[in-house]
Protein backbone atom coordinates (compact mmCIF):
# COMPACT_ATOMS: atom_id res chain seq x y z
CA UNK A 1 0.00 0.00 0.00
CA UNK A 2 1.12 3.55 -0.70
CA UNK A 3 1.51 6.21 1.97
CA UNK A 4 -1.72 7.73 0.62
CA UNK A 5 -3.73 4.51 0.92
CA UNK A 6 -2.41 3.91 4.43
CA UNK A 7 -3.23 7.47 5.47
CA UNK A 8 -6.80 7.07 4.25
CA UNK A 9 -7.05 3.85 6.26
CA UNK A 10 -6.00 5.73 9.41
CA UNK A 11 -2.55 4.14 9.51
CA UNK A 12 0.41 6.22 10.67
CA UNK A 13 3.56 4.84 9.06
CA UNK A 14 7.20 5.12 10.19
CA UNK A 15 7.75 7.44 7.21
CA UNK A 16 4.99 9.76 8.44
CA UNK A 17 6.51 9.76 11.92
CA UNK A 18 9.99 10.59 10.60
CA UNK A 19 8.69 13.35 8.34
CA UNK A 20 6.59 14.85 11.14
CA UNK A 21 9.57 14.95 13.46
CA UNK A 22 11.49 17.11 10.99
CA UNK A 23 8.58 19.57 10.90
CA UNK A 24 7.88 19.61 14.63
CA UNK A 25 4.27 18.65 13.89
CA UNK A 26 2.29 15.57 14.86
CA UNK A 27 2.28 12.41 12.73
CA UNK A 28 -1.50 12.71 12.72
CA UNK A 29 -1.24 16.07 10.94
CA UNK A 30 0.90 14.42 8.29
CA UNK A 31 -1.54 11.55 7.95
CA UNK A 32 -4.49 13.90 7.53
CA UNK A 33 -2.68 15.96 4.89
CA UNK A 34 -1.71 12.85 2.98
CA UNK A 35 -5.28 11.58 3.07
CA UNK A 36 -6.51 14.93 1.74
CA UNK A 37 -3.88 15.05 -1.01
CA UNK A 38 -2.42 18.35 0.18
CA UNK A 39 0.77 16.63 1.40
CA UNK A 40 3.08 14.03 -0.10
CA UNK A 41 5.80 11.92 1.49
CA UNK A 42 7.90 10.66 -1.44
CA UNK A 43 9.14 7.30 -0.16
CA UNK A 44 9.70 4.49 -2.63
CA UNK A 45 9.55 1.11 -0.89
CA UNK A 46 12.98 0.25 -2.37
CA UNK A 47 14.90 3.38 -1.32
CA UNK A 48 16.59 1.94 1.75
CA UNK A 49 18.81 4.98 2.49
CA UNK A 50 15.87 7.40 2.60
CA UNK A 51 15.21 9.84 5.44
CA UNK A 52 11.65 10.88 4.52
CA UNK A 53 10.33 14.43 4.35
CA UNK A 54 6.87 15.84 3.80
CA UNK A 55 5.98 18.40 1.12
CA UNK A 56 2.84 20.50 0.98
CA UNK A 57 0.44 22.81 2.76
CA UNK A 58 1.28 23.82 6.32
CA UNK A 59 4.85 22.51 6.24
CA UNK A 60 8.18 24.20 5.67
CA UNK A 61 8.79 25.20 2.05
CA UNK A 62 11.11 22.56 0.59
CA UNK A 63 14.03 22.97 -1.83
CA UNK A 64 15.08 20.56 -4.58
CA UNK A 65 18.48 20.47 -6.30
CA UNK A 66 19.10 19.03 -9.77
CA UNK A 67 22.27 17.12 -10.57
CA UNK A 68 23.22 14.64 -13.29
CA UNK A 69 25.61 13.90 -16.11
CA UNK A 70 25.45 15.20 -19.67
CA UNK A 71 27.07 13.95 -22.87
CA UNK A 72 29.71 16.68 -22.50
CA UNK A 73 30.31 15.97 -18.78
CA UNK A 74 29.75 12.24 -18.12
CA UNK A 75 31.78 11.95 -14.87
CA UNK A 76 29.83 10.04 -12.21
CA UNK A 77 32.26 11.05 -9.47
CA UNK A 78 31.53 14.71 -10.15
CA UNK A 79 27.81 14.05 -9.69
CA UNK A 80 28.42 12.23 -6.41
CA UNK A 81 30.42 15.25 -5.23
CA UNK A 82 27.46 17.44 -6.20
CA UNK A 83 25.23 15.14 -4.15
CA UNK A 84 27.48 15.65 -1.14
CA UNK A 85 27.17 19.40 -1.65
CA UNK A 86 23.39 19.07 -1.97
CA UNK A 87 23.13 17.30 1.38
CA UNK A 88 25.63 19.59 3.12
CA UNK A 89 23.91 22.74 1.83
CA UNK A 90 20.58 21.68 3.30
CA UNK A 91 18.44 20.77 0.28
CA UNK A 92 15.38 18.63 0.97
CA UNK A 93 15.39 16.55 -2.23
CA UNK A 94 17.54 15.87 -5.27
CA UNK A 95 16.79 15.00 -8.87
CA UNK A 96 19.12 13.01 -11.11
CA UNK A 97 18.67 14.45 -14.59
CA UNK A 98 21.47 12.44 -16.20
CA UNK A 99 21.57 12.22 -19.98
CA UNK A 100 25.21 11.18 -20.35
CA UNK A 101 26.59 7.65 -20.62
CA UNK A 102 25.86 5.05 -17.89
CA UNK A 103 22.59 6.66 -16.79
CA UNK A 104 21.47 3.57 -14.90
CA UNK A 105 24.76 3.19 -13.01
CA UNK A 106 24.77 6.89 -12.10
CA UNK A 107 21.21 6.73 -10.79
CA UNK A 108 21.88 3.64 -8.70
CA UNK A 109 24.99 5.15 -7.13
CA UNK A 110 23.05 8.30 -6.26
CA UNK A 111 20.24 6.26 -4.68
CA UNK A 112 22.66 4.32 -2.50
CA UNK A 113 24.34 7.53 -1.33
CA UNK A 114 21.32 9.80 -0.92
CA UNK A 115 19.35 10.13 2.33
CA UNK A 116 17.16 12.67 0.50
CA UNK A 117 14.20 11.74 -1.69
CA UNK A 118 15.50 11.20 -5.22
CA UNK A 119 13.59 12.15 -8.35
CA UNK A 120 14.20 11.50 -12.04
CA UNK A 121 12.72 12.29 -15.46
CA UNK A 122 12.55 8.82 -17.04
CA UNK A 123 11.94 10.11 -20.55
CA UNK A 124 15.50 11.46 -20.58
CA UNK A 125 16.88 7.94 -20.37
CA UNK A 126 14.29 6.55 -22.77
CA UNK A 127 15.31 9.12 -25.38
CA UNK A 128 19.04 8.62 -24.79
CA UNK A 129 18.65 4.84 -25.05
CA UNK A 130 16.62 5.17 -28.26
CA UNK A 131 19.24 7.42 -29.78
CA UNK A 132 21.89 4.80 -29.08
CA UNK A 133 19.74 1.81 -30.07
CA UNK A 134 17.87 3.12 -33.13
CA UNK A 135 20.04 6.05 -34.19
CA UNK A 136 17.21 8.54 -33.65
CA UNK A 137 15.49 9.83 -30.51
CA UNK A 138 12.12 9.92 -32.23
CA UNK A 139 12.16 6.13 -32.71
CA UNK A 140 11.58 5.48 -29.01
CA UNK A 141 8.43 3.41 -28.48
CA UNK A 142 5.78 3.76 -25.81
CA UNK A 143 6.83 0.34 -24.50
CA UNK A 144 10.44 1.55 -24.28
CA UNK A 145 9.33 4.53 -22.20
CA UNK A 146 7.25 2.46 -19.80
CA UNK A 147 10.05 -0.08 -19.40
CA UNK A 148 12.37 2.74 -18.31
CA UNK A 149 9.75 4.12 -15.91
CA UNK A 150 9.38 0.68 -14.32
CA UNK A 151 13.17 0.36 -14.04
CA UNK A 152 13.46 3.71 -12.24
CA UNK A 153 10.64 2.75 -9.89
CA UNK A 154 12.12 -0.67 -9.13
CA UNK A 155 15.51 0.93 -8.41
CA UNK A 156 13.96 3.05 -5.65
CA UNK A 157 13.27 6.46 -7.20
CA UNK A 158 10.91 8.37 -4.91
CA UNK A 159 9.31 10.76 -7.41
CA UNK A 160 9.29 11.01 -11.18
CA UNK A 161 8.51 13.91 -13.48
CA UNK A 162 6.10 12.77 -16.18
CA UNK A 163 4.82 15.20 -18.80
CA UNK A 164 1.35 13.69 -19.09
CA UNK A 165 -0.37 16.97 -19.92
CA UNK A 166 1.46 17.56 -23.21
CA UNK A 167 -1.33 16.23 -25.39
CA UNK A 168 -2.16 16.65 -29.05
CA UNK A 169 -4.84 19.12 -28.01
CA UNK A 170 -2.30 21.24 -26.14
CA UNK A 171 0.14 21.11 -29.05
CA UNK A 172 -2.66 22.35 -31.33
CA UNK A 173 -3.19 25.28 -28.96
CA UNK A 174 0.55 25.98 -29.09
CA UNK A 175 0.54 25.98 -32.88
CA UNK A 176 -2.24 28.54 -32.98
CA UNK A 177 -0.91 30.71 -30.18
CA UNK A 178 2.81 30.48 -30.98
CA UNK A 179 5.39 31.68 -28.49
CA UNK A 180 8.69 33.47 -28.39
CA UNK A 181 10.49 30.41 -26.98
CA UNK A 182 7.99 27.69 -27.94
CA UNK A 183 8.82 24.75 -25.58
CA UNK A 184 11.80 24.88 -23.20
CA UNK A 185 11.04 21.69 -21.25
CA UNK A 186 13.19 18.86 -22.60
CA UNK A 187 10.53 16.30 -21.73
CA UNK A 188 7.82 18.42 -23.28
CA UNK A 189 9.89 19.00 -26.41
CA UNK A 190 10.72 15.30 -26.86
CA UNK A 191 7.08 14.30 -26.50
CA UNK A 192 5.89 17.01 -28.87
CA UNK A 193 8.37 15.92 -31.51
CA UNK A 194 7.39 12.27 -31.01
CA UNK A 195 3.65 12.98 -31.30
CA UNK A 196 4.08 15.04 -34.46
CA UNK A 197 6.39 12.47 -36.06
CA UNK A 198 4.17 9.47 -35.31
CA UNK A 199 0.83 11.31 -35.46
CA UNK A 200 -0.06 9.69 -32.13
CA UNK A 201 -1.22 10.79 -28.69
CA UNK A 202 1.24 11.22 -25.81
CA UNK A 203 1.63 7.70 -24.35
CA UNK A 204 1.97 9.11 -20.84
CA UNK A 205 -1.53 10.53 -21.20
CA UNK A 206 -3.02 7.72 -23.27
CA UNK A 207 -1.65 5.00 -20.95
CA UNK A 208 -1.97 6.97 -17.72
CA UNK A 209 -3.61 4.02 -15.96
CA UNK A 210 -0.51 1.93 -16.64
CA UNK A 211 1.64 4.70 -15.19
CA UNK A 212 -0.55 4.71 -12.07
CA UNK A 213 -0.12 0.96 -11.68
CA UNK A 214 3.67 1.31 -11.64
CA UNK A 215 3.49 4.19 -9.16
CA UNK A 216 1.12 2.19 -6.97
CA UNK A 217 3.37 -0.87 -6.97
CA UNK A 218 6.45 0.96 -5.68
CA UNK A 219 4.81 4.00 -4.03
CA UNK A 220 6.39 6.43 -6.46
CA UNK A 221 5.08 9.98 -6.16
CA UNK A 222 4.07 11.40 -9.54
CA UNK A 223 5.31 14.90 -10.26
CA UNK A 224 3.12 16.00 -13.15
CA UNK A 225 5.52 17.97 -15.32
CA UNK A 226 4.83 21.30 -16.94
CA UNK A 227 5.98 20.63 -20.48
CA UNK A 228 4.49 23.93 -21.60
CA UNK A 229 6.02 26.06 -18.86
CA UNK A 230 6.97 29.52 -20.13
CA UNK A 231 10.61 29.91 -21.11
CA UNK A 232 10.53 33.70 -21.06
CA UNK A 233 8.40 36.44 -19.52
CA UNK A 234 6.62 37.06 -22.83
CA UNK A 235 5.18 33.52 -22.79
CA UNK A 236 3.99 33.52 -19.17
CA UNK A 237 0.41 32.58 -18.25
CA UNK A 238 -0.60 31.98 -21.86
CA UNK A 239 -3.06 29.60 -23.48
CA UNK A 240 -0.80 26.52 -23.85
CA UNK A 241 0.37 26.77 -20.23
CA UNK A 242 -3.18 27.04 -18.88
CA UNK A 243 -4.53 24.33 -21.19
CA UNK A 244 -1.92 21.90 -19.91
CA UNK A 245 -2.70 22.85 -16.30
CA UNK A 246 -6.38 22.03 -16.83
CA UNK A 247 -5.42 18.54 -17.99
CA UNK A 248 -3.08 18.09 -15.01
CA UNK A 249 -5.96 18.96 -12.68
CA UNK A 250 -7.93 16.03 -14.08
CA UNK A 251 -4.93 13.71 -13.78
CA UNK A 252 -4.41 14.68 -10.13
CA UNK A 253 -7.88 13.40 -9.30
CA UNK A 254 -7.31 10.17 -11.23
CA UNK A 255 -4.09 9.57 -9.29
CA UNK A 256 -5.82 10.16 -5.97
CA UNK A 257 -8.63 7.79 -6.95
CA UNK A 258 -6.03 5.07 -7.52
CA UNK A 259 -4.22 5.79 -4.24
CA UNK A 260 -1.13 7.36 -5.85
CA UNK A 261 0.63 10.37 -4.36
CA UNK A 262 0.88 13.31 -6.74
CA UNK A 263 2.23 16.85 -6.99
CA UNK A 264 2.15 19.34 -9.85
CA UNK A 265 5.01 21.25 -11.44
CA UNK A 266 4.76 24.90 -12.44
CA UNK A 267 6.50 27.72 -14.22
CA UNK A 268 9.08 28.78 -15.30
CA UNK A 269 9.69 32.39 -16.26
CA UNK A 270 6.97 34.60 -14.76
CA UNK A 271 6.94 38.37 -14.11
CA UNK A 272 6.49 39.41 -10.49
CA UNK A 273 2.93 40.63 -10.91
CA UNK A 274 1.72 37.29 -12.31
CA UNK A 275 3.22 34.93 -9.74
CA UNK A 276 0.43 34.97 -7.15
CA UNK A 277 -2.22 34.41 -9.82
CA UNK A 278 -0.27 31.43 -11.19
CA UNK A 279 -0.04 29.79 -7.78
CA UNK A 280 -3.67 30.42 -6.87
CA UNK A 281 -4.80 29.08 -10.25
CA UNK A 282 -2.84 25.86 -9.78
CA UNK A 283 -4.11 25.37 -6.24
CA UNK A 284 -7.68 25.82 -7.45
CA UNK A 285 -7.51 23.64 -10.57
CA UNK A 286 -5.46 20.91 -8.85
CA UNK A 287 -7.53 20.84 -5.65
CA UNK A 288 -4.70 21.80 -3.31
CA UNK A 289 -2.13 19.26 -4.55
CA UNK A 290 1.43 20.29 -3.64
CA UNK A 291 2.91 22.76 -6.13
CA UNK A 292 6.52 22.36 -7.29
CA UNK A 293 7.92 25.42 -9.10
CA UNK A 294 11.11 26.00 -11.11
CA UNK A 295 12.11 29.41 -9.78
CA UNK A 296 10.08 31.08 -11.07
CA UNK A 297 12.55 33.43 -12.75
CA UNK A 298 11.32 37.02 -12.73
CA UNK A 299 13.54 38.43 -15.47
CA UNK A 300 15.23 37.03 -18.55
CA UNK A 301 18.30 39.28 -18.55
CA UNK A 302 20.47 37.93 -15.71
CA UNK A 303 22.50 34.97 -17.04
CA UNK A 304 25.16 34.18 -14.47
CA UNK A 305 22.92 35.45 -11.68
CA UNK A 306 19.78 33.38 -12.21
CA UNK A 307 20.04 31.96 -8.70
CA UNK A 308 19.01 35.50 -7.66
CA UNK A 309 16.21 35.91 -10.21
CA UNK A 310 14.78 32.54 -9.16
CA UNK A 311 15.10 33.29 -5.44
CA UNK A 312 13.06 36.47 -5.89
CA UNK A 313 10.35 34.56 -7.74
CA UNK A 314 10.57 31.57 -5.41
CA UNK A 315 9.99 33.72 -2.33
CA UNK A 316 6.89 35.26 -3.88
CA UNK A 317 5.59 31.92 -5.16
CA UNK A 318 6.05 30.20 -1.81
CA UNK A 319 4.41 33.11 -0.01
CA UNK A 320 1.46 32.70 -2.37
CA UNK A 321 1.24 28.97 -1.56
CA UNK A 322 3.85 27.05 -3.61
CA UNK A 323 5.26 24.18 -1.57
CA UNK A 324 8.45 23.03 -3.28
CA UNK A 325 11.11 25.18 -4.96
CA UNK A 326 13.41 23.74 -7.58
CA UNK A 327 16.68 25.61 -7.31
CA UNK A 328 18.27 27.48 -10.19
CA UNK A 329 22.04 27.87 -10.29
CA UNK A 330 24.28 30.66 -11.65
CA UNK A 331 24.97 28.35 -14.62
CA UNK A 332 21.31 28.27 -15.72
CA UNK A 333 21.00 29.07 -19.45
CA UNK A 334 24.81 28.87 -19.75
CA UNK A 335 25.97 25.30 -19.07
CA UNK A 336 26.05 22.31 -16.73
CA UNK A 337 26.49 23.50 -13.12
CA UNK A 338 29.50 22.40 -11.08
CA UNK A 339 29.51 21.64 -7.37
CA UNK A 340 29.95 25.30 -6.39
CA UNK A 341 27.08 26.37 -8.64
CA UNK A 342 24.94 23.70 -7.00
CA UNK A 343 25.75 25.02 -3.54
CA UNK A 344 24.99 28.63 -4.49
CA UNK A 345 21.69 27.62 -6.05
CA UNK A 346 20.59 25.70 -2.97
CA UNK A 347 21.47 28.51 -0.57
CA UNK A 348 19.61 31.07 -2.68
CA UNK A 349 16.50 28.88 -2.79
CA UNK A 350 16.71 28.14 0.95
CA UNK A 351 16.78 31.88 1.65
CA UNK A 352 13.71 32.32 -0.54
CA UNK A 353 11.92 29.41 1.14
CA UNK A 354 12.63 30.67 4.64
CA UNK A 355 11.57 34.23 3.80
CA UNK A 356 8.28 32.85 2.49
CA UNK A 357 7.74 30.69 5.57
CA UNK A 358 8.05 33.81 7.73
CA UNK A 359 5.57 35.66 5.52
CA UNK A 360 3.14 32.71 5.69
CA UNK A 361 3.35 32.70 9.47
CA UNK A 362 4.67 29.16 9.66
CA UNK A 363 5.05 28.22 13.30
CA UNK A 364 8.63 28.68 14.49
CA UNK A 365 9.93 30.27 11.28
CA UNK A 366 10.58 33.67 12.84
CA UNK A 367 12.32 32.17 15.90
CA UNK A 368 15.49 31.57 13.89
CA UNK A 369 15.67 35.25 12.89
CA UNK A 370 15.01 36.42 16.45
CA UNK A 371 17.94 34.35 17.69
CA UNK A 372 20.14 35.95 15.04
CA UNK A 373 18.97 39.44 16.00
CA UNK A 374 19.84 38.81 19.63
CA UNK A 375 23.26 37.47 18.68
CA UNK A 376 23.93 40.60 16.60
CA UNK A 377 22.84 42.85 19.43
CA UNK A 378 25.27 41.04 21.74
CA UNK A 379 28.01 41.01 19.05
CA UNK A 380 28.24 37.28 19.60
CA UNK A 381 30.03 36.31 16.40
CA UNK A 382 30.17 32.59 17.13
CA UNK A 383 26.42 32.49 17.57
CA UNK A 384 25.85 34.56 14.43
CA UNK A 385 27.97 32.20 12.37
CA UNK A 386 26.31 29.10 13.82
CA UNK A 387 22.87 30.56 13.08
CA UNK A 388 23.74 31.54 9.51
CA UNK A 389 22.04 29.70 6.66
CA UNK A 390 25.55 29.00 5.34
CA UNK A 391 27.85 28.99 8.40
CA UNK A 392 30.99 28.13 6.46
CA UNK A 393 30.62 31.09 4.12
CA UNK A 394 29.78 33.46 6.98
CA UNK A 395 32.83 32.32 8.95
CA UNK A 396 35.08 32.77 5.92
CA UNK A 397 33.89 36.33 5.30
CA UNK A 398 34.15 37.25 8.98
CA UNK A 399 37.76 36.10 9.06
CA UNK A 400 38.71 37.78 5.78
CA UNK A 401 37.05 41.12 6.53
CA UNK A 402 38.17 41.38 10.17
CA UNK A 403 41.81 40.28 10.39
CA UNK A 404 42.33 41.98 13.76
CA UNK A 405 39.43 40.01 15.35
CA UNK A 406 37.93 43.14 16.90
CA UNK A 407 34.54 42.80 18.55
CA UNK A 408 32.91 45.21 16.13
CA UNK A 409 32.95 44.45 12.41
CA UNK A 410 35.23 46.41 10.07
CA UNK A 411 32.27 48.11 8.38
CA UNK A 412 31.65 50.55 11.24
CA UNK A 413 34.40 49.80 13.76
CA UNK A 414 34.24 52.19 16.71
CA UNK A 415 31.24 53.91 15.10
CA UNK A 416 29.09 50.76 15.41
CA UNK A 417 25.48 51.89 15.88
CA UNK A 418 24.53 49.08 18.27
CA UNK A 419 27.63 49.64 20.39
CA UNK A 420 27.04 53.40 20.63
CA UNK A 421 23.37 53.08 21.52
CA UNK A 422 23.96 50.23 23.96
CA UNK A 423 26.50 52.30 25.85
CA UNK A 424 24.23 55.39 25.79
CA UNK A 425 21.16 53.50 27.00
CA UNK A 426 23.01 51.14 29.30
CA UNK A 427 21.72 48.14 27.39
CA UNK A 428 25.07 46.64 26.50
CA UNK A 429 23.92 43.18 27.32
CA UNK A 430 21.96 40.59 25.37
CA UNK A 431 18.46 41.90 24.74
CA UNK A 432 15.48 39.93 25.96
Amino acid sequence: MTQLIKARAGIITPEMVAAAKKEAISPEQVRQGLAAGTLVVPANINHSALEPCVIGTGTRTKVNANIGTSTDFPDQEAELEKLRQVVAAGADAVMDLSTGPSITATRRRILVASPLPVGTVPIYQAIADANARYGAMVQVTADDLFAVIEEHAADGIDFITVHCGVTRQVVDVLRKRRRVTDIVSRGGAFLTGWMLHHDCENPLYERYDQLLEIALKYDVTLSLGDGLRPGCLADATDGPQIQELLILGELVERAWARGVQVMVEGPGHVPLHQIRANVELQKSICKGAPFYVLGPLVTDVAPGYDQITSAIGGALAAWAGADFLCYVTPAEHLGLPDAQDVREGIIASRIAAHAADIAKGLAGALDWDLKMAKARKAMDWDAQINLAIDPGHAAKLRKEKNPDHRKECSMCGEFCAMKVVSEALGTDRECC
